[in-house]
């Protein structure tokens, strides 16, 4: 596995693989990498003859009070995982390489719509950075194929649509939630919980779950069960950004005739912000 800080590099070596008529994946990470990333690689491996990781911090998908200088650094636990994950390049550019004018002063890629409902109203301007650090991945390596977790469900929607609207010749590949036995996602952010916290995570996949089995249709019935949903939440001892039921493809509130769905929650637990969802279909509505 090839390690390159700079773009011009990178570019060098991508060139000879497009030469030799192979297929690129790329794997966009922030690093502290678990299990779950390394699903990623996996999947992207079965799609492209070669496989790109970034890890990259990004700043501009952090809010002033939120977690940038404390979120997870661990490049050479990273870099040894990948390089056993079978991973060709890790792309690990400098704030400066990736932002050259300066991050206050970068051009900005934003999907109106999308981008602030949900996580986005309780995060303002967090989609915008994902969406103008991924299109700069994008531009710079060019892949075949992108693969991201369906864990981050809203940002899976919203690249997919920054995508299809820009016209880019990019398969998004969206891989499932890599969980723990107990139904926990798996995220770099749950290191910050506490013992007592991390058992008491399981509830947020398990209500998920349960207003899955639950659904009712549209209407009051939804909002009612939808609220029952948080109320349960907070007497587990979590405080509730959003409990939604949405349609899986645009993210849009269902109606009686709507098939695919997904159940979305974000959620605060101490000091650590959890975010899960589960997909459903359902019939006869």
């Amino acid at each position: 596995m090839k390690t390159i800080r700079d773009i011009h590099t990178l570019h060098d070596v991508l060139q000879g693989f497009k030469q030799d008529g192979e297929t690129v994946a790329l794997v966009p990470t922030m690093g502290g990498l678990h299990k779950g990333h390394m699903s990623l690689v996996q999947l992207a491996s079965e799609y492209a003859e070669r496989v790109v990781t970034s890890v990259f911090v990004n700043p501009t998908q952090f809010g002033p009070s939120e977690d940038f200088e404390d979120y997870p650094r661990t490049f050479e636990t990273d870099r040894r995982k990948l390089s056993r994950g079978g991973v060709d390049i890790l792309f690990a550019p400098s704030h400066e390489e990736v932002y050259p004018f300066g991050a206050d002063n970068m051009t900005l890629v934003s999907v109106p719509g999308l981008s602030t409902i949900l996580c986005g109203e309780h995060r303002p301007g967090h989609f915008d950075g994902v969406t103008s650090i991924v299109n700069r991945l994008f531009n710079t390596i060019a892949p075949d194929v992108a693969v991201f977790g369906q864990k981050d469900y809203q940002q899976l929607a919203i690249i997919r649509r920054m995508v299809a609207d820009l016209h880019m010749p990019i398969k998004i590949l969206a891989s499932p939630t890599y969980r723990e036995k107990t139904g926990l996602a798996l995220s770099s952010r749950n290191r910050y919980l506490t013992d007592d916290e991390r058992e008491r995570a399981n509830e947020l996949y398990a209500t998920l779950c349960d207003c899955r089995d639950q659904y009712p249709g549209s209407g009051q019935a939804l909002a009612d069960l939808e609220q029952s949903c948080i109320e349960r939440l907070v007497r587990a001892g979590f405080k509730p950004e959003y409990f939604s039921v949405r349609q899986s493809g645009d993210l849009q509130l269902p109606n009686q005739g709507s098939r695919y769905l997904v159940v979305l929650a974000a959620v605060r637990l101490g000091e650590t912000r959890l975010i899960d969802n589960v997909l459903f279909e359902v019939n006869g509505l």
